[in-house]
């Protein structure tokens, strides 16, 4: 897989993920630790919700779309290393079995003006269930690096 620095990207550029499962004892175990809600962790109490049954914790989610923008295209040198989110937005839940993709969207390339090694992008996260159904929205600024010989 092509490991991309700041020259590699460009605005309108896109990447898809694979799909990955949200299985409910993960869910469950998940919300136990960080987001013990009864509705991400109680089946009856889920079904008299809002939701009308069990859903997952949005950070579950979140960690899910950050597991597949890993394991995509994007392939940022030095790994994912995030500055920021904004318009972080969780429109429909996520239930048991769903499956999740996630599509990615460079907004932004900026070259740092006080760093010449290195730059920020920032990148539009859409992630969608088996239905095509938007489970969550994010926009991330990330550093990334310039490639060494274009530094010097």
């Amino acid at each position: 897989m092509t490991v991309r620095y700041l020259e590699g990207f460009l605005v309108g550029q896109t990447f898809g993920s694979g799909r990955r499962v949200v299985e409910k004892q993960r869910m469950k175990s998940f919300a136990a630790e960080f987001d013990p809600q009864p509705f991400h962790l109680d089946r009856d109490a889920a079904s008299k919700s809002i939701f009308k049954g069990l859903v997952a914790s949005g950070w579950h989610t979140a960690a899910i779309t950050m597991r597949l923008l890993v394991t995509s295209g994007v392939n940022l040198a030095g790994g994912a290393i995030g500055l920021g989110a904004d318009e972080l937005r969780w429109p429909n839940p996520v239930r048991p079995g769903d499956k999740l993709r996630v599509e990615v969207e460079i907004v932004e390339v900026r070259q740092s003006r006080s760093k010449p090694d290195r730059g920020t992008v920032r990148i539009r996260y859409v992630t969608r269930n088996q239905k095509d159904e938007i489970v969550m929205t994010l926009t991330a600024t990330t550093l990334v690096p310039k490639k060494a010989e274009t530094t010097k």
